[in-house]
């Protein structure tokens, strides 16, 4: 569940939301910039987190399987 809704969220980010780094010069983003990329960066992460989560808990359940057979 929490991973869908983070796939969902990084595809709205995706479609909806201005590319930053298509900026000339990153150093002189805006407030509202920083929070763009803020916010992208978190959902980004959580994301990667989520997944992680995943396949860790994927790769214990296989070799519990694994173990008990």
């Amino acid at each position: 569940m929490k991973l869908a809704w983070f796939r969902f969220l990084s595809g709205v980010n995706k479609t909806f939301l201005p590319k930053v780094y298509l900026k000339p010069d990153l150093e002189q983003l805006s407030g509202f910039d920083k929070a763009i990329v803020g916010w992208k960066m978190w959902v980004t992460y959580r994301r990667l987190d989520a997944e992680s989560a995943r396949q860790v808990t994927s790769a214990d359940a296989s070799a519990s399987t694994a173990h008990t057979a």
